[in-house]
Order: C-alpha cells, then structure tokens, then sequence
C-alpha cells in the first residue's frame, strides 16, 4: 500500500498525506498560502527588510515537497537576491512524486524544469539551480545532521508535535538553532508555551505573529547579538 498520497488543499493547491505518520506536509486550509504567510513573508521577507542585505542563507528542517524552496527561489531570482538553502530530510521523496504536486503554477517554468532535472543530485550534493541560487538537501535526521554554516534564516516545518514529538524538545531545537546566525530568524507554523520557552533558554528574542489559515498564531525569533 502506498504510504503517500497526493491531496488538494483548501486554496487549490497540493501537497501530499503521509499515512505512516498520519499528517499533510502542509496546512490542509491552504498548502501555498501558508508557505507563503509562515515562510517567504514572516521569515525571508522580513530578514531581508531588516537587514537591507541581497543575499540570505536558509536551513529548512522538513524539505518535504520542496514548496518552501520554490517560492524562497521564486522570491530571491525576482528580487536578484542571492540564496544558498539547505533542507533536511530524512525521507526525500521521488522525483516522479515531485513532479505531481503541480507547483509549476506558482513559479517561472525555467525554475520548475531546473528543479526538477538537479533534485536527485541536490541529495548528495550542493547544485546550482539558478546562478545565484544554490540548493543542498542534506538526506539525514535532524539530530545527524551538522555543518559549519552558519544560517541567516530557519524554517522549522517539522509535522506536528502530536505526531513527532521529538522534533519539537529541547535537543531538537537545541541542535537546530546553533545554525542560526547572531540576528538571525527562526520562523515557523506553530506557537506553544513550551517553545517560547526553549528558544528564550537558547538565546532568542519571540515574537507572535497572526498565522496562516486556519491557525490563530505563528511564532518569529530572532537570534539575540
């Protein structure tokens, strides 16, 4: 049987259901709104602003279908910013499913075709998608996962603390956030007491924003100097 299942989401969009796990890769109330709301807008947009820079650097935690990347690139190649990403992903998707979330429709085609074409390299290997947009998926778990970059931006889209618990304690976020750059954003879909306080712990500044559809808040922090 088929763990792995294409769905449509509220706004028309796809993403995909893991039934091993029990959880959408993405918002069933909209899979592009809130990648666009949580990520693109609350995290790259927002360090961009801040910091009135034309390059960023991006560790995603869960590349799953590789919307958050897309849109990232879209952003970046139309603004000519500069963005090296890196996702984590302990169980990457085929290419053939890639293929059939239909997220062309939210990006330029050269953009699409590339992806595409360079994914199954970006696995073992840091590739050019654009000339100024290079992309590494780093095919592990969190916790094995370790480098000496230093991110700009975190985009922390784990499943749901209800299905991956561990993903959302203390070595978890611990082990992500010494990736983050001094001034740096941690964005992500979900809000608790107890992340709050994790981040505070670790040495970040919070701040609750609206969410995406369908979710009240979202939690921003910044990296303290």
């Amino acid at each position: 049987m088929n763990q792995l299942t294409i769905v449509t989401t509220a706004d028309g969009s796809k993403t995909i259901y893991n039934a091993a796990v029990g959880e959408h890769y993405h918002s069933r109330h909209g899979a592009l709104q809130e990648s666009l709301h949580v990520f693109v807008n609350a995290g790259l947009d927002y360090f961009l602003a801040q910091n009135n820079v034309h390059e960023a650097s991006i560790l995603e935690v869960g590349f799953g279908t590789g919307l958050n990347f897309l849109l990232s690139a879209a952003y970046c190649i139309d603004r000519q910013i500069n963005l090296q990403y890196t996702g984590i992903e302990a169980y990457p998707l085929t290419t053939d499913m890639m293929a059939q979330t239909g997220y062309e429709q939210y990006i330029p085609a050269t953009l699409w075709d590339t992806y595409l074409q360079h994914y199954p390299d970006a696995l073992k290997n840091e590739v050019s998608i654009y000339a100024d947009t290079q992309l590494r998926i780093a095919h592990c778990k969190l916790m094995d996962f370790t480098t000496t970059h230093q991110y700009d931006i975190i985009y922390f889209d784990a499943f749901a603390a209800i299905h991956q618990p561990e993903m959302w304690e203390l070595p978890a976020i611990s082990h992500v956030t010494q990736f983050l750059k001094p001034g740096g954003v941690f964005v992500t879909y979900a809000i608790t007491g107890n992340l709050k306080r994790m981040l505070k712990s670790l040495g970040s500044s919070i701040q609750k924003i609206p969410g995406a559809p369908g979710k009240r808040e979202m939690l921003r922090a910044v990296r303290e100097l």
